[in-house]
């Protein structure tokens, strides 16, 4: 069976390779012809996945319409801003009854859209019933050296979403159901803010206590988020909320955290984005979080704080300090728990 997995970053990669290890063809897609031609000629992905062997089976291709042609199982991982455009010129190539999973996380800037409302939008109305969410707490790395990994698969449909677990589940990587895509998106997009902060606080030097506190309001926000869009806050407390979050958080792999962690240390955004050699999804969900907060009323403290370091040039130390100056109040604000009790 081909599958085509769309994006040859790390994660991407490691997810064909996952792939491949199971299925007879995979087909990994790059815009760049240069990458795929390094990948065909060495059997690693050494600017993004390095030390890596590939299956000989996993061939890469700059051909987008190749990649999706006869597809059974079609798995996006470009960058959230990318989604849209990639989308849109792979749906036309998408055969009826194409499993379509969704690995990206983010919100797109203009339209404040999750990437199951962006592929709702660009794909074929034939394909948003077969379409899937894989989020939870992986590292690309760890994923591809066969480390015991639990992530989480959101569908509307239960047997598109039993039929992507399966497709997935090998004995290193085990799945579970949801039916919350709502929440297991904003789970996963959410994240990337908050590890930015968790990073800035651990670069500060700041202690544990202080780390703890941030990922627990960190998830707070989230969940408020996720409420305020129809998902449920039970969801974040499972993989994609609090899993991805303390992975994301903490982990030395996490490109987020390390760009945090450097701003803390007082570098600027620019230096270390020119440095860091990936995509840190966070930074574009930052603003793009900010908004769509202020759009649905949800107060969102530490995100608005991320955004004004990030975009408005404020000096973390007085994020930190206004963070904690503000107004007390209940952890938990009585009507939401009222709300989510009545659900």
């Amino acid at each position: 069976m081909k599958v085509a997995v769309l994006g040859a970053g790390a994660w991407g990669t490691a997810l064909a390779k996952l792939l491949a290890e199971k299925e007879s063809s995979v087909v990994l897609w790059s815009r760049r012809r240069d990458l795929c031609e390094a990948i065909a000629a060495t059997g690693e992905n050494a600017r993004y996945l390095p030390d890596v062997k590939l299956p000989p089976n996993l061939m890469c291709t700059h051909d987008l319409s190749a990649a999706v042609d006869g597809a059974k199982t079609v798995v996006f991982v470009v960058p959230s801003h990318a989604t849209r455009e990639v989308a849109r010129a792979a749906g036309p190539h998408l055969r009826d009854g194409t499993l379509v999973v969704s690995a990206t996380k983010g919100i797109e800037n203009d339209s404040l859209m999750f990437m199951d409302e962006v592929l709702g939008q660009e794909l074929p109305a034939a394909a948003h019933r077969q379409l899937a969410f894989l989020s939870g707490p992986s590292f690309a790395k760890e994923l591809a050296y066969h480390l015991p990994t639990a992530v989480v698969i959101a569908a509307h449909d239960a047997e598109v979403g039993a039929k992507a677990m399966k497709q997935f589940h090998t004995p290193y990587l085990r799945t579970y159901a949801s039916s919350d895509v709502v929440g297991v998106e904003c789970g996963g997009a959410l994240k990337n803010v908050i590890a930015i902060a968790a990073g800035a606080v651990d670069g500060l030097g700041f202690g544990h206590n202080t780390r703890a506190a941030l990922i627990t309001r960190g998830l707070a926000e989230v969940a408020k988020l996720a409420m305020a869009r129809g998902g449920s806050a039970l969801t974040l407390a499972g993989l994609a909320g609090m899993g991805d979050l303390v992975l994301t958080c903490t982990g030395e792999l996490s490109r987020n955290r390390t760009l945090g962690h450097e701003m803390g240390r007082g570098r600027q955004l620019a230096e270390v984005l020119a440095t860091l050699g990936h995509v840190a999804e966070g930074v574009n969900t930052a603003r793009s979080a900010h908004s769509l907060a202020q759009k649905l009323g949800v107060d969102m403290p530490i995100t608005r704080e991320v955004y004004s370091v990030l975009y408005e040039a404020k000096p973390v130390q007085q994020a930190v300090k206004d963070l904690m100056a503000r107004e007390l109040g209940y952890e938990f604000d009585p009507r939401a728990v009222a709300r989510a009790t009545l659900r």
